[in-house]
C-alpha cells in the first residue's frame, strides 16, 4: 500500500519556484516589501482570496504559507481529493446554505468561462456533473431522505426522491435493501483538487510578471506588526524576511489557523478563543479499478452523523465517542477524472498526525462493501498494486460552520477557517468573494454575519 499525505500535484508550483522568484527579485528590486494585502495560508481558501483580490481589483497581494499550497486539508477534501459540488447534504434556509449556494454559482461560472474560452472544465479542472445520490437503508433514513427532496425542492433545486427498486436503476451495483431510498439531485458535480489547485496557482502566478503577486514557501509566520495608535496590523514578519500592507492582513491557515492565531495575539497579549482544531481524514483510492462502475456520486445519509468505529476493542461506543481517540467512518464513492475509484471517508482527532493506518483503511473498505456487494467479494490486500491512501487535515469548528471575520480589536486583520471538509468543494469561492468585499468596505453577496469569530468559542 502506498500512503501518501496528499498535497495536489503543484507541478508547476515548485517548478516555478524558480521563476516566480526571478520575477519578485525583477519587480521589487531594492524597495520594500510591501503590499496591499498580505494572505497568510495558502490552502484552497487561501489561494481563492489571493485570485479574488487580483482578478477583481488592482490590489497587490502577497501569499505566504509555512509549507507548500494546500498541504492540508484541500487535497483530501473530504479527504478525497474530489470536491463536491453539492447541496444535496446541505439545509436550506441555513447560513451554510446561503454561502454554499453562493460558491457554487462561482464555481459553475469558472467552468463556464472556461468552456466559452474553448477550455475543457474537465481537463482544467477535473469537472464532472455527476449527480448526487444521498442514500439511506432503513425505513427511518428514508423518510429523512424524503423530508429532504421536499425542502430541496422549496429552495428550487431539482430533487427526486428514488425508492430502493429506482435507486437500483441509477446504480445497478449498490444494495441497500428494501426498507431504503435516496434523495437524487441530478444537477450536482465534482471537481479535482489537484487539476483546481493548479489552475487557480497558474491564474495568480500571471499577476507576477505585472508586479502585483508575490508568493512566499516554507516561510512560516511569527508575529504581527501593529501599529502604535490605531492598532491597525501594518505587517507580519517571517522566519526569513518583513513584509509590510497597506490594507489587510488574512489569516488562513486552515487546521493550524488555531494555533497560529494564539501564537499571534499572545505576543501582543490580547486573548481570542478560536476553536478550529485539526481533525484526521484517510480515504482510499484504487487507481484505474473498474470492476465497480460508477454513474453518480453517492453518499451515505450518515455522513453528516458519522457511524462509530473503534479502533480499540477495548473501549466501548460511548469511549470512543467521548474520546479525542474517535474515529468515525462513513460511506463515499465516486469516480474520479483519471478513472480512479474514491472511497471515503474516515474523520478522527488525532492531533496533528498525518500517518496512514490500515485498520482505518479496512474500516472504510468494509463499510464501503456493506454497500456494494462486488467489494465484498475482493480482497482489499490484493489491490496492493493499485491502492493508495490519501490522508490530510481538516479545519474543524465544534458548530459546523467556518469562521470569515474581523478580529475584535484589529480593524484590518480578518481570519478565515474552519471549513473542514468543504474549503475546496463548497466555500472556497464564496469566501474568498466575502473577504474581498469585507476588506473593500462592500455589501457583501452572503450575509457574513453567523461567520463572525466572536461568541464561537470551544466551550
Amino acid at each position: 500500500m502506498r500512503s501518501i499525505l496528499f498535497v495536489p500535484s503543484v507541478s508547476s508550483s515548485l517548478k516555478s519556484k524558480e521563476t516566480i522568484s526571478k520575477l519578485r527579485a525583477k519587480n521589487m528590486g531594492s524597495k520594500l516589501m510591501e503590499f496591499d494585502v498580505v494572505v497568510v495560508g495558502a490552502g484552497i481558501v487561501g489561494l481563492s482570496i489571493a485570485r479574488q483580490f487580483l482578478l477583481g481589483s488592482d490590489l497587490e497581494v502577497a501569499l505566504l504559507d509555512a509549507a507548500v499550497p494546500c498541504s492540508s486539508a484541500t487535497g483530501a477534501e473530504g479527504v478525497s481529493g474530489q470536491g463536491y459540488i453539492w447541496m444535496g447534504h446541505r439545509t436550506p434556509g441555513t447560513a451554510l446554505w446561503d454561502l454554499s449556494m453562493r460558491s457554487k454559482t462561482l464555481w459553475e461560472r469558472m467552468a463556464d468561462d472556461l468552456q466559452n474560452k474553448g477550455m475543457s472544465p474537465l481537463e482544467v479542472l477535473g469537472w464532472k456533473k455527476t449527480g448526487s445520490l444521498l442514500i439511506g437503508r432503513t425505513s427511518e433514513e428514508f423518510a429523512m431522505l424524503k423530508q429532504k427532496v421536499e425542502l430541496l425542492s422549496k429552495a428550487g433545486l431539482r430533487a427526486e426522491c428514488l425508492s430502493s427498486s429506482g435507486l437500483n436503476l441509477k446504480e445497478p451495483a449498490l444494495e441497500i435493501g428494501k426498507e431504503g431510498g435516496a434523495a437524487f439531485v441530478p444537477d450536482e458535480s465534482q471537481l479535482d483538487a489537484s487539476r483546481t489547485v493548479n489552475f487557480i496557482l497558474k491564474e495568480n502566478r500571471n499577476f507576477a510578471s505585472k508586479g502585483r503577486y508575490v508568493e512566499f514557501f516554507h516561510d512560516p509566520v511569527v508575529s504581527l506588526i501593529r501599529g502604535s495608535t490605531s492598532g491597525e496590523v501594518k505587517g507580519v514578519r517571517t522566519s526569513k524576511k518583513t513584509l509590510h500592507c497597506r490594507k489587510a492582513v488574512v489569516i488562513a491557515a486552515g487546521s493550524w489557523s488555531g494555533s497560529l492565531m494564539q501564537s499571534l495575539l499572545s505576543e501582543l497579549n490580547i486573548g481570542l478563543d478560536v476553536p478550529i482544531v485539526p481533525r484526521k481524514g484517510q480515504l482510499l483510492v484504487l487507481e484505474k479499478f473498474n470492476l465497480l462502475p460508477l454513474n453518480h456520486a453517492v453518499m451515505e445519509i450518515g455522513y453528516v452523523d458519522h457511524q462509530v468505529a473503534s479502533l480499540d476493542p477495548d473501549l466501548s461506543t460511548s469511549d470512543v465517542v467521548d474520546s479525542h481517540r474517535a474515529l468515525t467512518i462513513s460511506m463515499s464513492a465516486t469516480t474520479d477524472a483519471m478513472g480512479n475509484l474514491v472511497l471515503g471517508s474516515s474523520h478522527q482527532f488525532a492531533g496533528f498526525n498525518t500517518e496512514a493506518e490500515d485498520s482505518t483503511i479496512h474500516y472504510i473498505w468494509k463499510r464501503a462493501g456493506e454497500f456494494f456487494p462486488t467489494l465484498r467479494q475482493l480482497d482489499l490486500s490484493d489491490l496492493s498494486e493499485c491502492k493508495k491512501v490519501r490522508v490530510g487535515l481538516r479545519p474543524y469548528m465544534p458548530d459546523g460552520k467556518p469562521i470569515i471575520s474581523l478580529v475584535p480589536g484589529f480593524p484590518n486583520l480578518l481570519l478565515t477557517a474552519g471549513h473542514e471538509g468543504e474549503g475546496l468543494s463548497m466555500e472556497a469561492l464564496g469566501t474568498a468573494e466575502m473577504v474581498f468585499d469585507m476588506v473593500l468596505g462592500n455589501k457583501t453577496k452572503v450575509d457574513c454575519t453567523p461567520f463572525s469569530v466572536q461568541g464561537r468559542s470551544s466551550c
